[in-house]
């Protein structure tokens, strides 16, 4: 079991991702990708799908045509983890 990020490293884990915002109705992140078709954003999709499996670690997110809005917490943790952050890293690294 993955443990919930707090205090100091907390700040740090989110302090390295760009553009993503804390949730404020709970404890998770969100971030929301814009590309210029469907098929760009159902590619990323599809790639974060790939990574989010072999982490067992799965994202909630919705999508309209090229738009992807994207919201990471780890349930069993009962918040951000360092799950979530790496899969946030991957997400921005995807997305160019």
């Amino acid at each position: 079991m993955v443990d919930k990020l707090s205090g100091d490293a907390r700040t740090e884990a989110l302090a390295e991702l760009d553009g993503w915002t804390e949730d404020e109705s709970r404890d998770a992140i969100g971030k929301t990708f814009q590309f210029k078709t469907f098929n760009e954003a159902f590619g990323f999709m599809t790639r974060v799908a790939m990574k989010a499996e072999r982490m067992d670690h799965h994202p909630e997110w919705f999508n309209v045509y090229n738009k992807v809005v994207v919201t990471l917490a780890t349930h069993d943790a009962g918040g951000v983890s360092e799950l979530d952050i790496e899969l946030a890293k991957f997400m921005d690294k995807t997305a160019g």
